[in-house]
């Protein structure tokens, strides 16, 4: 589901079952991510899906990229695998002026 970025936001903040995840390259996490995020970049194909497998199933993933393409492709591969609720972040950090952290 596409969210806009005040609601996808909010909703991540009042979700006790939230994952934060962002499917950028290492490159691109390195000028920034936002606060609790979890990486895994889409780009590694096979690589992607089974780090994305190994994910818990019953939480809810609000999924971000540079401009919402790539997440939208996320939610849509994790949704066939078996996960429940995913949010997609539209425009993703490209439009993101939330708070922003450098990965550690």
């Amino acid at each position: 589901m596409n969210i806009t970025q005040e609601q996808w936001w909010s909703q991540a903040q009042e979700d006790e079952n939230a994952v934060i995840l962002d499917v950028r390259t290492e490159d691109e996490c390195n000028r920034g991510m936002i606060p609790g995020a979890k990486n895994i970049d889409i780009y590694k194909g096979q690589g992607f899906i089974y780090e994305v497998e190994e994910l818990d199933k019953t939480k809810n993933y609000y999924v971000y990229c540079q401009a919402g393409m790539r997440s939208a492709k996320a939610c849509s591969v994790m949704e066939q695998l078996g996960f429940a609720t995913t949010y997609n972040l539209i425009g993703g950090m490209s439009e993101w002026d939330g708070p922003v952290v450098l990965p550690e």
